[in-house]
């Protein structure tokens, strides 16, 4: 069993890290929101009927709204705007950014009404993360950044993970399907209609042509939808039931790094020293907060919440 487990973690860890670099590729050609919607309406048909085939009985009416607002809060406001940011942002950089989510969250828990209020280790970890934030994309005369970063990117990154922090607090409080799986495709279908509405609306479709899609954003797509989406939630699914919440949540912190090396190695990233300092800091600062953050009864639920792109 214990083989078992390293081999879906080990899995996990590519799959989920990988995302980034799949994204990358599939926005060189398909729009970015335009993309996202197509990649969750597939992979949230596919595990609803894969569920409903397993006799998991179908999301209810009230269950129905819940996924959608956090499907919309997670997928278009935390995965489109990763996507619409990666035209202008390095993907492993992106990665790095988004790594700082468990930040925003302890932030979100602190500030509402009967929140969880973080222990002074966890402040420590908070100010230790943001100067790490603060020297991968802060001004360059300052952090020594060499490359500029497009700063409307950079926003979007950080809506991003306010975004994606509001729906993993929103998700503790909602009545949702009891199946893990069945919880992420309704999310997924869900979150896909409000992507396709926000690509229409930007009109992000108007100069699009579809004949010019290129092979590897057609690739990059495919990965998304049956090794990052599908293989890569499985993984998590099984894991969840077979593995300790602690060795399960690694993946956060491992994730970016594995996306910055690839992102390095098949899209010619530039990778500078304070990059690798940055993840440093990034990464240690969270293991440092969620090491230090008190254990609450709806942990399993929110690691579920918090998963990768």
């Amino acid at each position: 069993m214990k083989s078992k487990i390293w081999l879906a973690l080990i899995a996990l860890y590519i799959v989920w890290g990988s995302t980034y670099l799949g994204i990358k590729f599939a926005i060189e050609t398909i729009p970015p929101f335009f993309h996202a919607g197509v990649r969750f309406l597939i992979s949230g048909i596919i595990l609803l009927t894969w569920q409903r085939a397993a006799g998991q009985s179908m999301p209810t009416r009230k269950q129905w709204i819940s996924t959608a607002i956090i499907g919309t809060l997670l997928l278009l406001g935390g995965n489109g705007l990763v996507a619409w940011a990666e035209q202008f942002i390095p993907s492993g950089i992106a990665a790095l950014v988004i790594a700082s989510s468990p930040m925003f969250l302890v932030i979100g828990e602190a500030i509402r009404p009967n929140g969880v209020k973080p222990n002074w280790q966890g402040i420590v970890g908070l100010l230790i993360g943001f100067a790490g934030i603060f020297v991968l994309i802060g001004p360059g005369e300052i952090s020594g950044n060499a490359a500029k970063l497009n700063p409307f990117g950079v926003a979007a990154l950080l809506a991003a993970c306010l975004f994606w922090s509001t729906g993993s607090m929103y998700s503790k409080s909602v009545d949702l399907p009891k199946s893990s799986l069945m919880n992420t495709g309704a999310q997924m279908l869900m979150g896909s209609i409000s992507l396709f509405i926000v690509s229409l609306l930007s009109g992000e479709l108007h100069s699009w042509d579809v004949t010019a899609v290129s092979a590897r954003s057609l690739y990059g797509l495919s990965y998304l939808i049956l090794v990052g989406s599908l293989v890569g939630f499985a993984s998590y699914g099984w894991l969840l039931h077979n593995a300790p919440i602690s060795l399960v949540s690694t993946y956060a912190y491992v994730n970016p790094i594995v996306a910055v090396f690839l992102g390095t190695l098949f899209a010619n990233e530039p990778l500078e020293p304070r990059t690798w300092l940055a993840a440093g800091i990034i990464v240690g600062s969270v293991i440092f907060i969620n090491s230090t953050r008190p254990k609450v009864k709806y942990e399993a639920k929110e690691i579920l919440v918090e998963s990768g792109q």
